[in-house]
């Protein structure tokens, strides 16, 4: 049974599991949207969230810490730097988890992590329209377009041609 089990260990050793968050909160900071499975991604976000916001105040203290967990000083100055000034007055949730459906060879949950800030598609497409547009089948017809309407529905090759001499004809 799974009681008093906190959390989910992805099916592998400690030293495993923590070196691969570790990998992947580098990624997810460098690239700021990465594709993984869902149960990594949940997992993630509990390893990244607290990252960010200890980056909000730049101490050297806060520095140490968090490249005691990334390991990597390219990730650490870019999360200071770039990072943090772009979420520094969010109170949270800088992450979002977007499914995409199942991985063809195991059927896994598959989604996207990625940092909200970072996301211009969705932070462009945030105007809400106000009403409902109305469409209809009908075309209001008027006298000059029910002519040209009425002579695009005959086909080319049934047109009646009339010759110079006042015989008809039909059309080639």
């Amino acid at each position: 049974m799974r009681h008093k089990k906190s959390f989910n260990h992805l099916g592998r050793t400690s030293s495993h599991r923590s070196a691969m968050l570790s990998n992947m909160a580098n990624s997810l900071l460098l690239h700021k949207r990465i594709t993984t499975t869902l149960a990594k991604a949940k997992a993630l976000r509990s390893v990244v969230e607290p990252i960010i916001t200890r980056a909000k105040s730049d101490t050297t203290q806060n520095r140490r810490e968090v490249f005691s967990l990334l390991q990597s000083k390219e990730v650490v100055s870019e999360l200071f730097r770039d990072i943090s000034v772009k979420i520094g007055t969010r109170p949270g949730g800088y992450t979002r988890i977007l499914k995409t459906g199942s991985r063809l060879g195991d059927n896994a949950e598959m989604c996207m992590i990625e940092l909200v800030d970072y996301n211009e598609n969705m932070l462009s497409s945030g105007k809400v329209e106000t009403g409902k547009k109305r469409r209809t089948r009908k075309v209001k017809k008027t006298p000059s377009t029910a002519k040209t309407s009425a002579a695009k529905e005959m086909p080319a090759e049934s047109k009646v041609i009339e010759s110079p001499e006042g015989e008809s004809g039909i059309g080639e």
